[in-house]
């Protein structure tokens, strides 16, 4: 190890160089990567829901669809302002009252109950279909060209247009959290460090592996726009431990040896060693994320455990020569750095241990409260904010036609006309159903077919399906809508038994199913990944009960205290913090349990050994904790996104939980069951070897050094 070490202080100038150049192709895979708004998207293809839209989109050519309400205009406005939407590219179909009916016949003939379907008080409101998906450029595109043709008192409520105002309130937000998050964590570091210097070099290696993993995204193609928003930040956030342990550890082999880059070598071998446990113990709570059936945990998840593995890759080699590089820069900024006292600390919580421990163990009574308690919500739109053109659109649709939701069902197109009508009528007398509209519904038995415009209700037949259209009143991912959803299928089902409900709620209900059961199989994959991991790493049977079980309790302390303030948080935030939390902040514990059990092999007692590893080990600890709650919190204070800000502000909570915890409770359960930890470790008689042949190393070195002074 230290040969590698040495070659990487001794390249320090080949290393930086090929850094910078390693950008150019970085930032080109950086542009190329397609940026997916739409969290529907991540549902798996083999469900009915997401097997229906792909049968709209290729058998009907219809791909979104959006509801257009227009305002305080008469029925020739709406009709020539529906003209020029369906020439608007990517619209397919524009369906209206006058859609309906055949241009020969009076529109005062159709029935009264399909007049007040598209129109209230205040306005009508009309269907519009595009021939690609929700997310596409084209429907994306048809999106904004609408809002340019139509007025103010127009309103476009779908998912496209949800996606359409999540893309630009992202896009103008993402480069200020990432300057948000590098400027907090700049203070943190610049006051707690003692140069100036020194968090520039920091920021700069982080900067670098964050361009590095934004840029090889291009290989999958595209990301979804949480992962996008929230990579950077959390890989800063992630990452930084691993340079502030290679300065420490630098800082310290420094008193050492007079040459830096040995100095630097032996710090490299020692932070190898550290961040090798603990960054496995992150990457692995981030690959926990990729066995969610809901694939948005593996897009976020993939593109995490990445940024680790390239975070501790540019610590080890490019970090180092920077530092080496710039020792003239660092020593002309130094300055007097905020003292964090380890020892006083540490004298209070091994001399209080016991009060502590019983302290500390009962928060987990009201934490289990509050984290079996927490609300959850999952419809999308509940995370922006409500200026925005489609959350006002969704209000509108809501007052004016008692309507929050569309749906649609595909249905055989040879089904008879008087089958469609029974189906419709026994869909409209569920509660909550506003309407239902389908080609053969739509004229009443006894009334010649020519009233209807055949041609306009033709395009809701073809590929052998046919195309219904259904309004709720019920929000999006409700309680209600969810029971009516279920209601609507045995319905359709007795009709037709290869018909499929599809649209946003049902897509919907499908993604809370499926998460809940995703929650409980990201956590328990998480865990035994990082037990295994810790039994790998500290080779103990009892180690990675103890600090698991520490780590747990701060996230359900910090998920509790969601129940406690009232907050209701986005789903995906309830499914991730904790492998997040737990493979990030467990690298506190590992650092401090590796100085634990070096003192116990060099042979002190357990009080003296858990007062040296808290004095040597809070300092960092700290400045860790600090550093991740700076990168997150401003984000979350920022962002209007709230599924982004809701995870954020768990992430920097969490992480100030997982300190408190790892300083006080963890040494106290160490100390409580020493004898148990000595006797399930084994290897310490290796660590104990190891520990002497590094001794050794430096004392050689020291002889080599004061006999070339001699001659």
């Amino acid at each position: 190890m230290l040969r590698f070490s040495r070659a990487i202080a001794k390249a320090r100038f080949v290393i930086v160089i090929a850094a910078f150049l390693l950008l150019i192709p970085s930032a080109l895979g950086y542009a190329k990567t397609k940026v997916n708004y739409d969290i529907l998207y991540y549902l798996p293809d083999n469900i009915e829901t997401m097997k229906g839209q792909d049968i709209l989109l290729k058998d009907f050519g219809k791909g979104a669809y959006a509801i257009f309400i227009a305002n305080g205009m008469n029925d020739s406005q709406v009709s020539r302002l529906k003209d020029q939407i369906e020439d608007v590219d990517h619209v397919d179909q524009v369906i209206w009252y006058d859609s309906m009916v055949s241009n020969t016949i009076p529109q005062e003939m159709l029935p009264d109950k399909y007049y007040k379907v598209f129109h209230s008080d205040k306005g009508t409101m009309m269907a519009i279909f595009f021939d690609e998906g929700t997310s596409s450029n084209g429907t994306l595109n048809a999106i904004k060209q609408i809002r340019k043709i139509s007025g103010k008192d127009c309103f476009l409520s779908s998912m496209s247009a949800i996606v359409e105002d999540t893309k630009e309130l992202t896009n103008k937000e993402l480069f200020w959290y990432v300057l948000i998050a590098v400027v907090l964590t700049a203070i943190v570091l610049a006051v707690t460090m003692d140069s100036f210097m020194a968090p520039v070099l920091f920021l700069l290696n982080i900067g670098m592996a964050v361009i590095y993993n934004l840029g090889s995204n291009i290989i999958a193609g595209e990301i979804s726009f949480i992962t996008q928003a929230l990579a950077a930040v959390l890989q800063l956030a992630v990452t930084m431990d691993y340079s502030i342990f290679l300065w420490n550890s630098y800082m310290e082999e420094k008193k050492e040896f007079d040459n830096n880059n040995e100095a630097m070598a032996h710090a490299i071998s020692k932070t190898i060693v550290s961040v090798a446990g603990s960054s496995l113990t992150t990457v692995a709570g981030f690959i926990a994320l990729c066995f969610m059936q809901f694939t948005l945990g593996k897009d976020l998840g993939t593109v995490m455990a990445k940024g680790v593995i390239l975070g501790v890759i540019s610590c080890i080699t490019i970090l180092p020569a920077f530092i080496l590089i710039c020792d003239k820069l660092i020593k002309k900024t130094s300055h007097k750095a905020l003292s964090i006292n380890g020892g006083h600390l540490a004298r209070f919580i091994v001399r209080h241990n016991k009060p502590l421990l019983i302290c500390l163990l009962a928060l987990w009574i009201p934490a289990i409260i509050g984290y079996n308690h927490i609300k959850v919500y999952y419809d999308l739109a509940s995370s922006l904010p409500g200026y925005l053109p489609s959350v006002q659109a969704n209000k509108e649709l809501e007052s004016d036609y008692d309507t929050n939701s569309i749906m649609m069902v595909l249905a055989d197109e040879k089904l008879p006309a008087k089958t469609v009508r029974n189906m419709v009528s026994d869909m409209e007398d569920v509660k909550g159903i506003e309407f239902s509209i389908a080609a053969d519904s739509l004229v009443p038995a006894g009334m010649p077919k020519d009233f209807i415009d055949n041609e306009a209700m033709d395009k809701l037949k073809g590929g052998g399906y046919q195309l219904m259209l259904i309004s709720s009143k019920y929000k999006v991912a409700s309680n209600e809508i969810n029971s009516q959803i279920s209601k609507l299928n045995e319905i359709v089902h007795k009709y037709d038994s290869k018909a499929m409900l599809i649209g946003e709620a049902p897509c919907t209900k499908d993604l809370i199913t499926m998460t809940n059961h995703d929650f409980q199989v990201v956590s328990m994959v998480s865990i035994a990944f990082i037990f295994l991991i810790i039994l790998f790493v500290l080779k103990s049977v009892s180690l990675p009960i103890i600090l698991v079980l520490v780590i747990e309790l701060a996230i359900y302390i910090n998920m509790s205290l969601s129940f406690y303030t009232n907050t209701t948080l986005p789903f995906i935030a309830s499914i991730v913090i904790s492998t997040i939390q737990l493979g990030a902040t467990v690298d506190y514990g590992i650092l401090m349990t590796n100085r634990y059990l070096n003192e116990r092999v060099a042979g002190n007692n357990k009080m003296a050994s858990m007062t040296t590893a808290l004095s040597a080990c809070a300092p960092s600890i700290i400045t860790s904790a600090l550093g991740f709650f700076a990168a997150t919190i401003g984000v979350a204070i920022y962002s209007d996104v709230d599924m982004i800000a809701s995870l954020c502000l768990l992430i920097s909570r969490g992480s100030l939980i997982s300190m408190g915890l790892v300083l006080f409770l963890l040494p106290t359960l160490y100390m409580l069951l020493d004898g148990v930890i000595m006797k399930t470790s084994w290897g310490l008689k290796k660590k104990a070897k190891k520990n002497a042949y590094l001794e050794e190393e430096k004392q050689q070195y020291k002889l080599e050094q004061a006999a070339a002074q001699d001659q």
